[in-house]
């Protein structure tokens, strides 16, 4: 007897936690993954926190093979507004015969606690193959795999804004300071993925301007000519 494997959307933020998150989802076989969600800030046009373009996430999904539902929030957003906006999107997805959400956290408990609340008051299932994971261990096997990243945010209070649109790579992992997760998980820095086994093919970006805002450190990332006619063929 064949079972009907759950329905699934990946909380997508465009960086590599969430990005390998998908590939071991996948991986699993367990799952049937339908598709990426993401909060995009209506007032900019990028991924929240991240400052990623929303033209660089709609490559990434169409390089996962992914539909990617955006849910738009506000600039600044209260936690009253996010809670009542993915409420929403969640539903929706429920609707349509969704029933968990994968996530990319490592070991948050309160974070987790957080979604796993939410998600219950809506009869949704969370799943987090990365929970607890060694992090300086799990680094390692990300670039292991082919995935590749920058950084795009920084928060300058635990790390130089020069880490500021470097590479996700080893070099980094290494020049990395004391106190600093190599995976930014206490929110050190957040990335932008571009290549890896969750892709289908690796999206080309170049570098923009660095600016401060917010009291955080963003690398801007433009898609390159090659991609944009990529994603007209």
């Amino acid at each position: 007897m064949v079972f009907a494997r759950p329905k699934t959307l990946v909380s997508w933020s465009s960086g590599k936690d969430s990005a390998y998150a998908l590939h071991l989802a996948r991986r699993s076989g367990e799952l049937e993954i339908v598709g990426l969600l993401t909060t995009v800030s209506s007032s900019f046009d990028r991924v929240a926190m991240h400052g990623v373009r929303e033209s660089l996430l709609q490559l990434q999904a169409e390089a996962a093979g992914l539909p990617c539902r955006k849910v738009p929030i506000p600039w600044p957003c209260s936690n009253a507004i996010y809670d009542e906006e993915m409420a929403r999107a969640l539903r929706a997805a429920k609707d349509e015969g969704v029933t968990h959400i994968v996530f990319g956290d490592l070991f948050l408990a309160d974070l987790r606690a957080w979604r796993e609340a939410r998600l219950s008051g809506l009869e949704l299932q969370g799943v987090f193959p990365l929970w607890m994971r060694d992090t300086a261990q799990l680094a390692r096997e990300m670039l292991a795999s082919g995935l590749a990243a920058t950084l795009t945010c920084i928060d300058p209070k635990k790390l130089a804004p020069s880490f500021a649109g470097r590479a996700f790579d080893a070099e980094l992992l290494a020049a990395l300071p004391a106190g600093v997760d190599p995976c930014g998980e206490n929110g050190e820095f957040h990335t932008f993925a571009w290549a890896g086994p969750m892709f289908e093919r690796s999206i080309e970006v170049t570098p923009g301007a660095t600016v401060e805002r917010d009291g955080f450190v963003f690398a801007d990332l433009l898609p390159s000519a090659r991609s944009r006619t990529s994603d007209r063929t």
